[in-house]
């Protein structure tokens, strides 16, 4: 797909947007099964999210096999009633053995958690989830802020910040809760896979309030 028709992509209405971001996302094989898998296993608020999608679609504007570049399947789900490690260790196992033919890693984590293995992992304090989309919003890009499940046979999308930029190629920094560091590494990863990629410069006011990792990030 050229730059034309990316652009036109971009400047579709909402709804055609949308609709173009589900046909596409449809034609890689293994986000396919795996919502459609997910969606019987009937975990709390759940999502489908990060690279998986969003470099499908990368894939799809750049002419690129559907998997071509993809690390992992971020699965993301909300269980506030029991935020133990041996609970979210029993959704883990069902979640291997739903897609361990698949022969991809889907990692596996609720959002409910974060705050209390991150500050041990990185050394930062996080202030807790609410909802999974909290979880999405934390990506250290708003064109990677997407996320999809299947429910009642249809599939519904989480796109705080729309789909424009991830049509149009364009990486735009999220400085509330993430950090220069990780955006910056994350961007020189991406070009080396998506080289029309078009990253933007991290905001120079946020440089010196966000010098460490505060959220984790996926993709």
């Amino acid at each position: 797909m050229d730059s034309h028709e990316r652009r036109r992509l971009g400047q579709l209405p909402v709804d055609a947007q949308l609709k173009a971001f589900e046909d596409i996302i449809a034609g890689n094989p293994l986000v396919a099964a795996i919502l459609q898998r997910a969606a019987f296993l009937a975990l709390p608020n759940w999502y489908l999210t990060a690279g998986c999608l969003f470099q499908t679609v990368w894939n799809a504007l750049c002419g690129l096999a559907p998997t071509h570049g993809i690390r992992d399947y971020d699965l993301f789900y909300y269980d506030d009633g029991d935020t133990s490690w041996e609970a979210e260790d029993v959704v883990i196992r069902r979640c291997a053995e739903a897609f361990g033919d698949l022969g991809v890693q889907v990692e596996v984590r609720n959002q409910a958690r974060v705050h209390l293995w991150y500050p041990h992992r990185f050394g930062v304090i996080v202030e807790p989830f609410r909802t999974c989309e909290d979880g999405v919003d934390a990506f250290a890009m708003t064109t990677c802020c997407v996320a999809t499940r299947r429910a009642d046979g249809r599939l519904r999308t989480y796109a705080p910040h729309g789909f424009a930029d991830l049509y149009h190629l364009v990486l735009r920094p999220n400085p509330v809760r993430a950090t220069q560091a990780v955006y910056e590494a994350k961007a020189r990863r991406w070009l080396s896979l998506w080289p029309d990629l078009q990253v933007l410069p991290w905001p120079p006011d946020q440089c010196e309030r966000l010098s460490g990792p505060r959220y984790p990030e996926h993709a």
